[in-house]
């Protein structure tokens, strides 16, 4: 039996990315399956129809014949309550499922009878570092984000010495040095600029540093406590927080660029850039939030926006991942190949999902048209009972949510001399073609 694999195209505004590529195709095709690619799906990632067809794939010219017996779906987003309910009953939805808030949504999506499987939610084991959604777009975000401000910042990033005068290197401040965090420092630190960094995190001190950069932060009791089992940061105490708040508004007023990448998992951005250090900054300098999507780090930022405030350029830019379509599309195309092959038989060519196994423990939202993960189990078709669990669910923090701009910690230092794309675990390989942090 062959398994049939649907690959739709994005339609959520600020979406270029698509769920496989010819590179993929094959290797799915190897796998035993039957892949559909409705007409269009990678074009805005710059994959045409006839790539597609040439690896392999069947091309649709609608959802409907895409998904007609579909039994696995790729996508990169969520889809709409509409599109939801196209989708054929015990079919398996694969993407990045947004579930953190959104647990009406993903009630839906077990009304429908489907399964469900949430990208963002792949767990920090050594055996899904293949499969790190967060980590492979993350680290292209960080990369994106510099190249950004270079765009609005007037001057040269390197120092430069000439018969007429030197001109000073750029002053770049990073706040949370997770996976974007420390691509974006490697990536200033690679044109020049003098690279700073914060993050709650006391392992962060050691990568920052290991890349070039200077480390800031109130290093007190409070701060050597301040990461989770998982590593992710924790939500510090309101003393820490103010301490926190002065030392870097100091620093703060002293750069030309500062880029924030920090996010809580299921909870709104915290503010870490106030209107005052906004207005503290020098003119012509740069503020790049990478966390504009679930409220911003900076107070100022507008959400796909571009705005100047107190002569100040600072960037909201939407699904910054998306703004590199080709390689985040190839990288996220290989996060689902290596997922497929776990849950599809080599020899059969059917699906065979280990529901016990730890990797589909942490992605598996809805099996048979039931809720199954624990952080959303408890979710309601009734709106008031969905409200209280959403506010109940961020507790417990197994993974950031979104396929937009989620921060995710480093799990190793990077080797000093390889300033390219930050390494997160020991046994991840780079999904760049430069070494990683």
């Amino acid at each position: 039996m062959t398994i049939k694999i649907a690959v739709l195209k994005e339609t959520k505004p600020h979406e270029k990315r698509v769920a496989a590529t010819p590179e993929t195709i094959k290797k799915l095709l190897a796998l035993g399956g039957f892949i559909t690619v409705e007409s269009g799906a990678g074009e805005a990632a710059s994959i045409t129809d006839q790539a597609y067809k040439e690896a392999g794939a069947t091309i649709a010219k609608s959802t409907a014949d895409t998904l007609k017996n579909a039994q696995i779906i790729l996508k990169v987003q969520a889809p709409t309550e509409a599109e939801l309910k196209t989708y054929p009953a015990k079919a398996l939805l694969i993407g990045t499922l947004s579930p953190f808030g959104n647990e009406n949504f993903i009630q839906k999506i077990a009304d429908q009878g489907l399964n469900a499987f949430s990208m963002e939610l792949v767990p920090r084991i050594t055996r899904a570092q293949s499969m790190d959604v967060l980590s492979s777009q993350s680290n292209l975000s960080g990369y994106k984000a510099v190249l950004d401000a270079c765009e609005h910042y007037g001057r040269a990033f390197p120092m430069m010495m000439t018969a007429a005068g030197t001109i000073p290197p750029a002053k770049v401040f990073v706040m949370g040095a997770g996976v974007a965090g420390l691509q974006a420092i490697a990536t200033a630190k690679r044109l020049g600029a003098i690279v700073s960094a914060t993050d709650v995190r006391p392992a962060a001190k050691e990568q920052v540093e290991s890349l070039g950069g200077s480390f800031v932060a109130v290093q007190d009791e409070e701060f050597k406590e301040a990461e989770t089992a998982g590593g992710y940061a924790k939500e510090m105490s309101k003393d820490y927080q103010a301490k926190q708040a002065a030392l870097v508004a100091e620093h703060i007023a002293k750069q030309d660029i500062v880029i924030t990448t920090a996010l809580i998992p299921g909870r709104p951005a915290p503010k870490l850039v106030t209107e005052d250090m906004v207005k503290s900054m020098k003119q012509g300098s740069v503020v790049v939030d990478l966390a504009v999507e679930t409220g911003g780090n900076c107070a100022a930022a507008k959400a796909g926006e571009v705005v100047k405030k107190h002569g100040v350029t600072i960037i909201g830019h939407m699904n910054v991942p998306s703004r590199l379509a080709a390689d985040t599309s190839a990288l996220y195309a290989r996060n689902l190949l290596n997922l497929l092959g776990l849950i599809i038989d080599k020899d059969s060519g059917e699906l065979n999902i280990n529901w016990e196994d730890d990797i589909i423990k942490g992605i598996a939202l809805v099996k048979d048209g039931k809720l199954v993960h624990p952080n959303f189990k408890g979710a309601s078709k009734s709106a008031a009972k969905t409200v209280t669990k959403s506010k109940a669910a961020p507790k417990s923090t197994p993974k950031k949510p979104a396929a937009s701009s989620s921060e995710k910690p480093a799990a190793k230092k990077p080797a000093a001399k390889k300033t390219a794309a930050p390494k997160k675990a020991p046994a991840k390989k780079s999904t760049t073609s430069s070494p990683k942090k």
